[in-house]
């Protein structure tokens, strides 16, 4: 079997030759250890692209996520200088806008105002059936789409209308990987669309304050995610990822993510199945009290599973509850795998989850949360030949 079909079995519960071995990175660990330049990695399609298969053939990853959308073409040329410094890349664009871009972690919108003070909507006086330009709101803009501007946009409001450079590092990839490797695509959650667009505290205080006109709002914001979902879906991704990265534990209770997030991921959900492509969701931090209204969003699997001290979920008893009806991805501690100074204490965390996952199919080997930047190379190298060795299901 190829590492697409692999991931195929597993996303569908069924058993494939071997267990699946395929994690998040986060942009840093590009940064760090594709070898290119940071800003090539974000701001172009082709670096990104470059960046995901070099990483994938490094650690024989059986499937890639494609969690940026596809740049605008030559966009850098939009570069009007980069300076180097220790801490990173400072990026000044033609039009006097910059980005600081750290050498291990996600890249910094800082102008023309501090990322604190970076405009968001205003809860009280937004339209939901009105809504204006994202221009205006930068703040969402930059957290949601990670560019200080959109081109070839011709819809107001949260995109509807996809450009077609979205698309180009999926088809980068998909040409490199020869059909053989599992490409996934990522949307973001309405709930973290929500997020974004008002600014962290004052979303939260409004789920309380202004809960008729936050639900109107997530159903405007929910048609955005479909649209840009339901499009890599239609262009051939072999699965989608809901990002719902704030709907844990440590952000809203289970009664609150029955009312502002399963809904409407609900909908997000099944306009993916609709596509007859698969659907899964990666939750960070502790989610062992909403497993199952996780499973009632009709997505097909469930991402990350953080253990403490992040999160607080053990895979034997998501395997033996959820695990029976949807596949599970991670749960290997992304704190300890930093911390971790030899290869006995990789393999026998790694071996763990897989004796625990494996039976029946259905479990994919992963970090639980996002590997991190700092992370070295080789920890990562030995999950494969791990899977390889222990995690047949002919043996």
């Amino acid at each position: 079997m190829n590492g697409r079909e692999r991931m195929a079995h597993a996303m569908r519960c069924q058993q494939a030759d071997r267990v699946p071995v395929m994690c998040q990175l986060a942009l840093g660990h590009y940064f760090l250890n594709a070898g290119l330049a940071p800003h090539e990695i974000w701001f172009s399609s082709e670096g990104f692209a470059e960046a995901l298969v070099a990483m994938q053939r490094r650690y024989r990853f059986d499937g890639i996520l494609i969690n940026l959308p596809g740049r605008p073409r030559g966009f850098l040329n939009q570069i009007k200088k980069i300076e180097k410094t220790k801490k990173g890349e400072t990026v000044t664009w033609k039009n006097g806008h910059v980005t600081i871009i750290p050498w291990d972690d996600n890249a910094q919108y800082v102008y023309p105002a501090r990322p604190e003070l970076t405009p968001r909507a205003d809860l009280g006086t937004l339209d939901p059936d009105r809504l204006d330009d994202i221009d205006q709101f930068p703040g969402y803009l930059w957290n949601t789409y990670h560019v200080p501007w959109i081109e070839g946009k011709a819809d107001p409001g949260p995109l509807n209308e996809i450009p077609d450079y979205f698309f180009d590092t999926i088809d980068l990839v998909r040409e490199k990987t020869n059909g053989e490797i599992s490409i996934h695509g990522e949307v973001f959650s309405p709930f973290t669309h929500y997020l974004e667009l008002i600014g962290y505290q004052n979303a939260i205080i409004g789920l309380v304050k202004n809960r008729e006109k936050v639900k109107a709002l997530m159903e405007r914001l929910t048609d955005a995610a479909i649209a840009w979902a339901a499009a890599q879906a239609r262009h051939g991704v072999d699965a989608v990822l809901i990002s719902s990265a704030f709907a844990g534990g440590g952000f809203i209770s289970p009664k609150m993510y029955a009312e502002y997030v399963l809904p409407y991921e609900r909908r997000l959900a099944d306009a993916i199945r609709a596509c007859d492509v698969p659907v899964y969701t990666h939750t960070c931090g502790k989610i062992g009290d909403r497993l199952d209204l996780m499973e009632q969003t009709h997505t097909m699997g469930i991402d990350t599973l953080d253990p403490h001290p992040l999160g607080n979920v053990e895979l034997a008893d998501a395997k033996n509850g959820v695990g029976q009806r949807m596949f599970l991805k991670g749960n290997m501690n992304s704190v300890s795998l930093l911390e971790y100074e030899t290869k006995e204490e990789v393999i026998a965390e790694a071996s763990e989850r897989i004796a625990i996952g494996k039976p029946g199919g259905g479990y994919i080997l992963s970090s639980a949360c996002s590997v991190a930047p700092r992370v070295e190379p080789w920890k990562i190298e030995l999950f494969t030949p791990l899977a390889e060795e222990i995690g047949r299901y002919d043996t």
